[in-house]
């Protein structure tokens, strides 16, 4: 390490208790200074003896009647380096404390040769010798953090209020220090704020490489989603690490501080602002009803148990053919419901859809009132390599779980769909879309269940949705994959999308089909992209061939659309709720539904899937599948068994 380095781990090793006595001779040095440095002002001249010499003994006095002035107003408990206006302020009271003391004595003792003028020239040479010196030791302090410590430039997004408490959260960082300012607002460019400028956002990827800054956080606790997406769209072009602070309600309740550093939420990518929910829609399906949902443990499943257990229910009957999924809701809903100090019970239930004999038993012994029906297989090129267990798990299932509602009086039951079930060129779609049918004729016959369905698109951060698959990637330090440049979903929040299922569930008449409304689609390239961005990191393309981490694109999976679409016909009206739409879907003549489900059951039965393809080909409308990937099942080398011996299953 060169001098200065060495200058500053030694000066920073001191005790406070040196520091202070430091920065006490330092003032018993400077006071009588400042009073020649008074005179020699006045007079002009570098030794005026004769004005000089009938006061000599101020030059003694003035020293340790300064410094315990200083004392009393707490000069010596501030950090130099972090010292503030309070500081400066204490300096500035000192100083014109002693210069009235001067005053004062030279007019009750009538001090003949003493200049009126002195004490005015004390006061601001003091103000310049005291105060001044301290902003210079702390600006050679801060230039040798900056030049000679490892310490991460960082520039803050936000020269308001949460910005200035954010640099000064930081400035006592080992980690970080701030060089940059950065504001949407045109005022305050080419500013500073706390001796730190204040640039323009748009220009300032030059910026930030010449100074150096990897990562920016932004300071916008109460900026709305639209307002955080037009920020990180304006750092698209700068190689920084962008992370945020903690919104202001988690700020004012004490949950969160400024300064506790979180990275970016993906939603903030879509910029879609999330209506506040319905009280009364939330409460017609969940206050005080016995409420089950199916497939708890998956992404949408559990959370929708999550907003269930804040509704108020009477009960909550998780549903899960998966052990560990079930066990790991069941825990967090437990653990919620201590915090929420609530009382009602929680059922965890393992059992598949496809067991009438188990689903009508549940429903019966705990009385359900309001079902989500979530089990489903969703991940499109495994349903489309086992095409026979995604029509018994989605056709089958669904159908088993409606009848046994519909049997037992239950009063709600929605299915949760996708927008994959229109016009599908997967499986899975085909299934769901099924699924809906099986819905719609149900919803014509006589009975006390309303049943519903609500189809929306991607969800983020879910078990299927490429953000993990794309973190993960990058985390490994890339490439990251996309099936195809011109791929382009819709995205919302699982909060959001939960909240919404439940609102539409309430405003059902019977057969309903409700779409979410999803917002702009996104392009996956363009995710990808981002994700890599906000990380600090470059994508590796032609541009950038000394990029971090390449984009590569492997071509679209079995079944894959380019672009998903949330309605089959054209016909779609408003809800009270501007987040939710009512399509007007077909539906097909209960005799020929009837026809295709013995046909399904007889495929699964037969292990037939190429003849489950056709059957899903005649019942939904626009599904169009070349049947070479159905089940694997249907490719699998005949194996004889050999009598005596056992075989796995």
């Amino acid at each position: 390490m060169n001098q200065p380095g060495r200058m500053h781990r030694s000066v920073a090793q001191l005790s406070r208790g040196k520091k202070r006595l430091i920065m006490v001779g330092a003032d018993l040095v400077a006071l009588p200074l400042a009073l020649w440095s008074a005179y020699a002002l006045r007079f002009a001249e570098w030794w005026p003896e004769r004005y000089i010499e009938p006061f000599w003994w101020l030059f003694l006095v003035v020293s340790p009647v300064g410094v315990f002035i200083f004392a009393r107003l707490g000069l010596y408990r501030a950090v130099v380096r972090f010292m503030g206006p309070q500081a400066l302020w204490a300096v500035v009271k000192g100083s014109v404390l002693l210069a009235l003391m001067m005053w004062a004595a030279a007019y009750f003792y009538q001090w003949q040769q003493f200049p009126r003028s002195i004490p005015v020239n004390f006061a601001l040479v003091t103000l310049v010798y005291v105060g001044g010196t301290r902003v210079l030791v702390r600006s050679y302090y801060q230039w040798l953090i900056k030049h000679f410590t490892h310490k991460e430039a960082v520039a803050i997004y936000g020269a308001g209020g949460a910005g200035a408490q954010l640099a000064l959260a930081l400035s006592n960082s080992r980690e970080f220090y701030i060089a940059a300012f950065l504001d949407d607002e045109s005022s305050l460019w080419d500013s500073t704020i706390k001796g730190i400028r204040v640039y323009n956002p748009e220009t300032f990827a030059p910026v930030a490489e010449q100074l150096g800054v990897t990562r920016v956080l932004l300071a916008m606790p109460t900026a709305s989603k639209a307002q955080r997406k037009q920020a990180l769209d304006k750092l698209a072009d700068t190689a920084v690490h962008v992370q945020t602070v903690p919104s202001m309600p988690e700020i004012v309740s004490g949950e969160a501080s400024v300064d506790q550093l979180r990275e970016v939420e993906l939603e903030d990518l879509l910029g879609r602002d999330p209506v506040p929910p319905r009280e009364e829609l939330l409460d017609a399906s969940i206050r005080g009803k016995v409420v089950m949902v199916t497939g708890a443990g998956g992404s949408i499943g559990s959370e929708l148990c999550r907003q269930v257990m804040r509704g108020g229910p009477r009960a909550l009957v998780l549903f899960e053919i998966s052990e560990y999924g079930l066990y790991a809701i069941d825990q967090e809903l437990e653990a919620l419901k201590t915090e929420m100090r609530e009382s009602f019970p929680i059922y965890a239930l393992l059992g598949s859809v496809c067991d009438r004999s188990r689903v009508e038993a549940v429903m019966r012994r705990y009385g359900v009132q309001t079902l989500y029906h979530a089990a489903a297989y969703k991940h499109v090129p495994i349903v489309e390599h086992n095409v026979l267990e995604g029509v018994r798990n989605n056709v089958h299932g669904t159908r088993v779980v409606a009848e046994s509602a519909a049997a037992l009086g239950v009063e709600r039951c929605v299915l949760i769909s996708t927008d994959k079930a229109v016009r599908p060129t997967n499986v899975m779609g085909a299934t769901k879309r099924m699924a809906e049918l099986v819905l719609q004729d149900l919803a014509t016959r006589d009975g006390e269940t309303v049943f519903s369905m609500v189809r929306f698109g991607n969800v983020l951060g879910s078990s299927g949705s490429v953000v993990p698959l794309f973190r993960r990637q990058i985390a490994e330090g890339g490439p990251v994959t996309v099936t195809h440049p011109e791929i382009t979903r819709y995205f919302m929040t699982i909060p959001e999308a939960a909240l919404l299922v439940i609102q539409a569930g309430s405003m059902a008449e019977g057969g309903d089909v409700f779409v979410l409304d999803m917002g702009e689609p996104v392009k996956i390239h363009d995710l990808a992209r981002r994700m890599i961005q906000l990380t600090g990191l470059e994508v590796k393309d032609d541009k950038h061939p000394e990029g971090d981490i390449e984009i590569v694109f492997n071509g679209l999976r079995p079944g894959e659309k380019l672009y998903e679409e949330l309605l089959i016909g054209d016909n779609v009206i408003g809800t009270p709720h501007p987040k939710i739409l009512r399509a007007e879907e077909e539906r097909l003549p209960r005799q020929v539904l009837e026809e295709l489900l013995v046909e399904l059951r007889q495929a699964e039965r037969e292990l037939e899937s190429e003849r489950a393809c056709e059957a899903l080909k005649r019942g939904v409308s626009g599904f169009q599948h070349s049947g070479e990937l159905c089940d694997l099942l249907a490719s699998r080398p005949q194996v004889t068994l050999v009598p005596g011996v056992e075989h796995g299953a």
